[in-house]
């Protein structure tokens, strides 16, 4: 910790759900932050946070917010990264994105640090955090990659509220209270904020994260896909994705069917490699019924991965089931990682 410098870190989007959650995950990693900027739009800029028993007034997020600023966490939405990630890099900051504008950019590497750590030595100022369901599930496939190669993923997610934000919790409190009650509840959110369509989310299933695409997949399934062959490196992986949303608060679930290229290997070899795998937790004992659930996984870091078993009619097919917090290692906790790994690698260069 010593030989690491102290750094100006900015968090953009500090009110939101992610970076409430990254402005935790600095102070339980102790990040070395000599200075601290807190940025948001105009209507949350004057609000008070806590941070190490210090307070601090959010700002609104300018081009000149960014002066003398090392690294700067974004989480504000796509548009205001559009906008300010280039002006945070012209000021010599570092920008590690939350959001979707940046990961499929060919020149903007997006990164898993149990996974792809070493992009982090190719980027031009910005670095891409991948989709929240992307990164638990590449964690639970790197390992397998690494060791007995990969032909085929096919997922289908289970996914929490809290994905879309504060308000979409509050949606799904709500509806549950006014159901419970026997009261008529008029969704405004989901599956989509501003779409022609909206259903309740309590006591309900909706196979629809973000806008249908012209293929028949919606925009979620997409980036899991594309962004897994980014990740990996693996353009001719197939991968093929269903997005669902359910009535969970914290901690994306996920079903994932895995083709591996090694013939002939068993189950405990699977366990074997997870069990050792960097930033996965194995609960695996069906005979003790242990498995991942995300009311278990909220406020951890870890992936948790269990149910693992042989295809009954595919050999080199298994199946898995993978948690994860979504706003942690799903957002929050990944984008920090990388800010540490930079500065573990002296990649983070302090201004003088």
């Amino acid at each position: 910790m010593s030989t690491i410098n102290q750094y100006h870190v900015a968090v953009v989007g500090a009110t939101g759900a992610v970076g409430e959650q990254m402005l935790h995950t600095l102070e339980a990693l102790d990040f070395p932050i000599s200075q601290l900027t807190l940025l948001s739009s105009a209507r949350s800029a004057g609000k008070k946070i806590v941070f190490k028993g210090q307070e601090y007034t959010v700002q609104e997020a300018k081009p000149e917010s960014f002066e003398g600023v090392d690294v700067a966490l974004f989480s504000a939405g796509g548009s205001v990264s559009k906008q300010l990630a280039p002006e945070a890099v012209k000021r010599g900051a570092i920008v590690v994105d939350n959001t979707s504008a940046y990961r499929m950019d060919p020149n903007v590497p997006l990164v898993v640090p149990e996974v792809n750590e070493v992009d982090l030595h190719n980027h031009n100022g910005i670095i891409a955090n991948p989709n929240c369901s992307t990164i638990q599930m590449v964690v639970a496939l790197e390992p397998i990659k690494k060791a007995l190669g990969l032909k085929k993923v096919v997922v289908s997610t289970y996914q929490a509220v809290s994905g879309a934000g504060h308000s979409a919790i509050e949606e799904l409190k709500s509806q549950t209270d006014a159901m419970l009650k026997g009261e008529e509840v008029e969704p405004q959110l989901l599956p989509v904020k501003g779409d022609k369509k909206h259903y309740p989310i309590a006591f309900n299933a909706i196979p629809q994260i973000d806008v249908f695409q012209d293929n028949g997949f919606t925009y979620e399934e997409m980036k899991m896909i594309n962004e897994t062959k980014k990740i990996m490196h693996m353009p001719e992986l197939k991968v093929a994705a269903t997005c669902v949303r359910l009535p969970v608060v914290a901690g994306h679930s996920e079903s994932v069917y895995v083709e591996v290229e090694k013939e002939g290997v068993t189950t405990e070899e699977l366990r074997s490699l997870l069990r050792d795998a960097e930033g996965v937790t194995l609960e695996d004992q069906p005979e003790e019924q242990i498995y991942p659930m995300p009311l278990f996984a909220e406020g951890k870091p870890d992936v948790f991965v269990g149910r693992i078993r042989k295809d009954l009619d595919e050999d080199k097919g298994f199946h898995l089931w993978v948690v994860s917090d979504n706003l942690l290692k799903g957002a929050a906790w990944n984008s920090v990682q990388i800010a540490w790994s930079l500065a573990k690698q002296g990649l983070l260069s302090k201004k003088a």
